[in-house]
Order: C-alpha cells, then sequence, then structure tokens
C-alpha cells in the first residue's frame, strides 16, 4: 500500500525553526514531484513547496519564499521541509503529497497520493 508518513511537527516560539520529513513507502516517489501544503483551522488546504523529481527545481508559495525550503533525500525516499523564522500564521496541520509526474506543480488536484499530516504551532 503507498504510504506517505510525516513526522516533526510541533510546538515552536515565533523565530524558530523546525523540520519536518516525509518517508514515502516505495521507491516508485523517486520518480514523481513532490509537495507540501499546509490547512489552518477554518481555512483551505494551501500550496507551501514543491520539488521535481530529481530535487533540481523547486518552487514556493510567496508567503514562505525565503524561510522555507524543500529537499529530497533519494536514498531514503524523503522530502523535507526545514521551516525557519517561523511565525504565528504558519501555524496549520502540514500536509506531504505526491504527483505522478516529474516536474513542480503548485496545483493540489494535481497531487495523487497524501500523508496524515502533522501538526505544526507557532507561538508569538
Amino acid at each position: 500500500q503507498v504510504q506517505l508518513v510525516e513526522s516533526g511537527g510541533g510546538l515552536v516560539q515565533a523565530g524558530g525553526s523546525l523540520r519536518l520529513s516525509c518517508a514515502a513507502s516505495e521507491r516508485t516517489f523517486n520518480n514523481y514531484a513532490m509537495g507540501w501544503f499546509r490547512q489552518a483551522p477554518g481555512k483551505e488546504r494551501e500550496f507551501v513547496a514543491t520539488i521535481s523529481w530529481s530535487g533540481g527545481s523547486t518552487y514556493y508559495a510567496d508567503s514562505v519564499k525565503g524561510r522555507f525550503t524543500i529537499s529530497r533525500d533519494m536514498v531514503k525516499n524523503t522530502v523535507y521541509l526545514q521551516m525557519n523564522s517561523l511565525k504565528p500564521e504558519d501555524t496549520a496541520v502540514y500536509y506531504c503529497a505526491s504527483t505522478t509526474t516529474f516536474r513542480t506543480t503548485p496545483r493540489k488536484d494535481e497531487y495523487r497520493y497524501w500523508g496524515q499530516g502533522t501538526q505544526v504551532t507557532v507561538s508569538s
């Protein structure tokens, strides 16, 4: 069964850092572009960052550009989201997702597989 499992969420003060991890159950995911999304209470799930299958191309939402970095480790079948200079408005459940194509995309409907989410809470 195809699975994406996130970890690394938690409670952090504003200005702090967290690194989220997303472990894929199959090496097949190394062929696909991956992404991170987030959903705050009462809001729609929104795009955060995406990375191409090779890791050579990345794309970020304006709200996180310069603060967050997406990367991937092909050996470990894992995608990471390094989050620095966190703000209270970054508080949300963060989801890892996989497309079935090689190129980056911010479109939620182009992601086929989703993890269960990990909570990130930033206190002021």
